[in-house]
C-alpha cells in the first residue's frame, strides 16, 4: 500500500513516485504529451533529453497514475501530477505561478499552500475514472499534509485569447476569486479575460469548451484570477485557479472515518 493509501480504479493504481526512475518516467510522459501532441516549444537540452523538466522537479511530489499491465516498473506510468508546497522551497524561494502572476495574496495566506501543475495523461488513459483517481489521490495529500489551499495555472490550449473569449469571460464573470485572495496576471503578461458581457454568454456553451482539468475544479468551488497569460513555448493560454481545501478535506476525512470502522478493529 502506498503512502497515500490503496487509490486503485480498475487495474490502475495511484501513487508518489518513491524513486528517481518514476520521476524520469513522468518528465518523458509530459514531454510526449505536452511538446509531441500539444506542440510546446522544447529546448535544445529537452528535446535531446525528450523530457520536459525545470528546477521545481527535484523539489517536488509527483503523484503517478500507474498501468502494472504495461510492466512492473516505471513503464507503467500513464498519468502525472506535481505537487509542490510551500514546506518544499527553499527561504526566499517562489513557485512556479509567480513567474505569471502576482500570487502575494496567497502566499500571506494562514495554513499550508500547495501549487499543482504539469497535469497530463496518456492519450488512451484520457477518461472519467483516470480523472477521478488523480483527484482522490490530490484529497488523501492534501489530508495527510493539511493544506488549507492549493492553486496553480491551468491551460486552455492554444495562443490566441480572443478565440476562447466565452470560455474566458464565463470564469472572469462567474468564478473569479474574492478581492483578498485574487492573484492578477504579472502587468507585462497581462491579458484581460473580461472579453465578452455577461448577457453575451452561454454558460453551458462555455462549460462544454472548458478543458476537463478546469472542469474538475469548478467542481471541487475553484475560483480564477485576474488575467490570461499567453504562453508561447507551451502554446497555451493560462489561467490562475485556486482551491479551498476544506470541503475537500471534510469529505475525505469522512470517507477516513467510514473506511476505517467498515474494517474494524485491526
Amino acid at each position: 500500500m502506498g503512502v497515500l493509501g490503496d487509490l486503485r480504479a480498475g487495474g490502475l493504481e495511484l501513487t508518489l513516485a518513491e524513486s528517481d526512475d518514476y520521476v524520469q518516467a513522468a518528465l518523458s510522459l509530459r514531454y510526449k504529451v505536452f511538446y509531441e501532441e500539444m506542440g510546446a516549444k522544447p529546448t535544445p537540452e529537452m528535446a535531446e533529453r525528450r523530457q520536459d523538466f525545470d528546477a521545481y522537479d527535484g523539489i517536488a511530489d509527483h503523484l503517478l497514475v500507474l498501468d502494472h499491465e504495461r510492466g512492473a516498473g516505471p513503464e507503467s506510468v500513464v498519468g502525472c501530477y506535481r505537487l509542490v508546497r510551500d514546506d518544499h522551497l527553499e527561504p526566499g524561494g517562489v513557485f512556479y505561478t509567480a513567474s505569471e502572476y502576482d500570487i502575494s495574496p496567497i502566499i500571506n495566506l494562514e495554513g499550508k499552500v500547495m501549487e499543482l501543475g504539469r497535469s497530463c495523461v496518456d492519450e488512451s488513459y484520457r477518461n472519467r475514472s483516470t480523472m477521478q483517481l488523480l483527484w482522490r489521490g490530490i484529497a488523501a495529500y492534501i489530508f495527510r499534509h493539511d493544506v488549507a489551499l492549493m492553486f496553480g495555472c491551468a491551460s486552455l490550449h492554444g495562443t490566441d485569447p480572443s478565440a476562447m473569449a466565452t470560455e474566458l469571460s464565463y470564469l472572469y464573470h462567474h468564478h473569479l476569486a474574492p478581492a483578498d485572495l485574487r492573484p492578477r496576471a504579472l502587468p507585462d503578461r497581462y491579458t484581460s479575460m473580461d472579453l465578452l458581457p455577461p448577457d453575451q454568454l452561454d454558460a453551458r456553451l462555455a462549460m462544454n469548451a472548458l478543458p476537463p482539468l478546469v472542469k474538475g475544479y469548478l467542481r471541487l468551488g475553484g475560483f480564477f484570477g485576474d488575467g490570461a497569460v499567453v504562453d508561447e513555448q507551451f502554446n497555451t493560454t493560462d489561467i490562475c485557479v485556486m482551491v479551498k481545501t476544506d470541503l475537500i478535506s471534510e469529505k475525505y476525512h469522512k470517507h477516513y472515518d467510514r473506511t476505517a470502522r467498515d474494517l474494524g478493529p485491526a
